[in-house]
């Protein structure tokens, strides 16, 4: 799909075509819709950051919770997003070997512990080994710290699907 057709649908199918943007968060694209026309997709992502960015901290803590964590239950159960699939797989998250699996489930279970929120890795350009890593220097952060991280890598999730979703 391309931007102007995109800025040309009705409110209720713009909403839900960009519903996924933001993991199971289809806010987001609502509170875009009035914004359009858009004149490129940078300021369609800048529109839809902004929704987030005033949402408050409830409903950002939401969003966090949306997603699913890396290599976690969800994969394992098959009940990840088609975006989350392909972008976990991209990373090699699904070619675990099971001492990767066993860190990753580890780390898991203490970042959620300690934080109340799924870890959360833009993976595009990852390996398994560079997200093993970042999930091990993150989860010696603080939770402010992390909040305002995972709000960062939801955001670049979002621009790297808005960009493969419409064409220039």
């Amino acid at each position: 799909m391309t931007l102007d057709e995109l800025n040309h649908l009705d409110d209720p199918a713009f909403a839900a075509l960009l519903g996924g943007i933001y993991e199971h968060s289809p806010w987001v694209a609502e509170g875009a819709v009035a914004g359009r026309p858009y004149a490129n997709v940078e300021a369609l992502h800048r529109a839809m950051s902004s929704v987030v960015a005033r949402a408050g901290g409830a409903s950002q803590l939401a969003l966090i919770r949306a997603h699913p964590e890396l290599a976690g239950k969800a994969m394992a159960r098959k009940t990840l997003t088609a975006d989350s699939t392909s972008e976990q797989s991209g990373a090699g998250l699904t070619e675990c070997s099971p001492e990767e699996l066993a860190t990753l489930t580890a780390l898991n279970d203490r970042y959620n512990a300690k934080f109340g929120f799924p870890f959360i890795l833009a993976v595009k350009g990852h390996d398994r080994a560079s997200v093993i890593a970042a999930f091990a220097r993150r989860v010696e952060s603080d939770r402010d710290t992390e909040f305002a991280e995972n709000l960062r890598q939801i955001d670049r999730i979002a621009g790297l699907r808005l960009a493969s979703l419409l064409k220039p």
